[in-house]
């Protein structure tokens, strides 16, 4: 069945890229806060069920919890509709498999989630996989790590001159260009693309303090200070250090030659931007 109405949930960066480059004739309605359909507050969803064949949820799940209800108001509504969506994709997290020590991590490996946020993020796809078992809906999972563009990277902090971990006590980390993820997310949603779970990671295998390193050279900015772990402990708030205490490397063999997804960047010396673009 050819996709006719998408609903989209969360209309931020990425569906808006993606939104962009959907097929002619496809009718698409958001769920945003600034549409006024809040994820929050249940009653303001009423007026999407029963319209969407696809789901693009791009939605993030609340700052605090375990749980994602966020994720349960979507599928709740969805569920009281006469047409039940044929395909959800799902934007979650890297996070999910947690510290893999350097690992490279297929989509096969078991998630272990270490921090609060990827607890809520495996929460949403262990509801998402419920529902869609239940309805007989297509699921794709796209495992997300760090997104970057023009108009996303780390200049501010570069500026700011925050340090980064030395070589040795360094993590291993991965991105996506925000223009190859939406181009994934559209693959995703077309009737051929199978169903399953996809790391929607670039082929880049560079260490955090390269990748900032990469970034403070094509913006003309110092490169970062290297520190120990344990200044870096002393020094940084938990949600940075948190970042920095997972290593893994994502394997994105299944997101080319099964999904057929094509990167335009393939990795971030391709798709980092020199100073002009950086900053303009």
């Amino acid at each position: 069945m050819r996709m006719k109405r998408l609903l989209i949930v969360g209309h931020g960066d990425i569906a808006r890229r993606a939104a962009a480059r959907l097929p002619a004739g496809v009718e698409v309605r958001s769920i945003s806060r600034r549409l006024g359909a809040d994820l929050d507050r249940p009653e303001s969803l009423a007026p999407f069920a029963g319209w969407a064949d696809a789901v693009l949820h791009t939605a993030p799940p609340p700052q605090q919890g375990e749980r994602d209800p966020r994720t349960a108001h979507l599928l709740a509504v969805l569920e009281r509709g006469a047409i039940i969506p044929a395909r959800i994709v799902y934007l979650s997290t890297s996070g999910v498999y947690g510290d893999c020590a350097g690992a490279l991590v297929a989509e096969s490996r078991a998630v272990n989630p270490e921090t609060p946020r990827a607890v809520r993020r495996v929460d949403a796809e262990r509801q998402l996989g419920a529902w869609c078992g239940r309805h007989g809906a297509q699921l794709l999972i796209l495992r997300v790590p760090g997104i970057y563009a023009a108009d996303r990277l780390p200049i501010e902090r570069l500026r700011e001159g925050t340090p980064v971990l030395r070589e040795e006590d360094d993590v291993y980390t991965n991105h996506i260009h925000a223009d190859d993820l939406a181009a994934v997310c559209v693959r995703a949603l077309a009737d051929c693309a199978p169903a399953g779970v996809y790391n929607a990671s670039d082929d880049s295998v560079q260490k955090m303090g390269e990748w900032f390193d990469l970034v403070a050279d094509r913006a003309g900015l110092p490169r970062p200070v290297r520190i120990t772990r344990a200044e870096a402990a002393r020094r940084f708030s938990p949600m940075l250090l948190s970042f920095m205490s997972e290593s893994r490397r994502l394997a994105n063999a299944k997101l080319k030659q099964v999904l057929g997804a094509k990167l335009a960047y393939p990795t971030v010396f391709d798709g980092v931007p020199r100073l002009k673009e950086a900053v303009a």
